[in-house]
């Protein structure tokens, strides 16, 4: 509860600015387990500028989350750019908001399915203005920090691409 008691001001000033623009975001927390969602949801009125979203942690829930067809994936690796960004448009268009915010990352202490090294998270804000990602290595086998520094990164980005 302490992240959630730090990142409830960054989170009623990126309420604010959805409030001011008169828009909705709609999240897909990956290996930040909800936090990102969580963060948002501590604002009082979230129902305001949040639509919903859901955790993608395995290829059954980014199917049923995402509605779109295995070979929209081809050719991609979680942790990436464009993986990111796909699963933030995708959750955007699904909910119907304006705004969608993705995180794909491996937070570590076990084997990433696919290889992808223990520390590393990508997150992604597609907006009305476009995408923008945001790389984060922690060079860290630490879970619990990791799912917190990767969920800053993503708030990070997504305060970043509201105020420009």
């Amino acid at each position: 509860m302490d992240l959630l008691r730090e990142l409830h001001p960054q989170a009623v000033r990126i309420a604010e600015l959805l409030r001011a623009r008169e828009e909705k975001i709609a999240v897909a927390d990956g290996a930040t387990g909800g936090l990102i969602a969580a963060s948002l949801l501590t604002v009082p009125g979230a129902l305001e500028f949040y639509v919903g979203g859901g955790i993608v942690y395995s290829f059954k829930a980014r199917d049923v989350l995402f509605d779109l067809p295995r070979e929209a994936y081809k050719g991609m690796r979680s942790v990436t750019q464009e993986y990111a960004a796909l699963q933030a448009s995708a959750i955007r268009d699904r909910l119907g908001a304006q705004w969608g915010i993705a995180e794909s990352g491996s937070a570590g202490a076990s084997k990433h399915p696919l290889g992808v090294a223990s520390g590393q998270s990508i997150a992604a804000v597609i907006g009305p203005q476009g995408a923008q990602t945001r790389l984060i290595t922690t060079e860290s086998d630490d879970r619990i920090d990791n799912m917190a520094a990767f969920t800053r990164n993503a708030l990070d980005l997504l305060e970043s691409a509201l105020s420009a």
